[in-house]
């Protein structure tokens, strides 16, 4: 696995988020930012449950996103984020962990 970001949750409006309507959340591109975050700002009402909605994560990016899921505590997911973005969410150790799995020729959020 690969460190790809870190997932900081704001109450503050970001440049360039964009808004995911299923999941009812701003989010940024951590490919557009320095230090490779992704800031997030939920909508009262998301679905998201906690604890993603409730706290920080770090990203790895995987070869086999069911090879690293198995035998983990997933949260959320898989689910398919963008066309040849597969991603799945975990809690260990008190620690929200998200795996993706790049497909498709795509090898970024952008």
């Amino acid at each position: 696995m690969r460190y790809h970001h870190t997932g900081v949750i704001s109450d503050q409006k970001q440049p360039g988020e964009v808004y995911v309507e299923a999941t009812k959340v701003w989010v940024t591109n951590p490919d557009a930012h320095p230090y490779r975050v992704e800031y997030l700002r939920f909508e009262p009402d998301t679905p998201v449950p906690p604890p993603v909605r409730d706290h920080c994560h770090t990203a790895f990016a995987v070869d086999d996103l069911d090879a690293a899921i198995e035998g983990k505590n997933v949260v959320l997911g898989p689910f398919d984020a963008l066309e040849g973005l597969r991603v799945v969410f975990i809690e260990e150790h008190g620690a929200v962990i998200e795996y993706m799995q790049f497909s498709g020729g795509r090898t970024d959020i952008s």
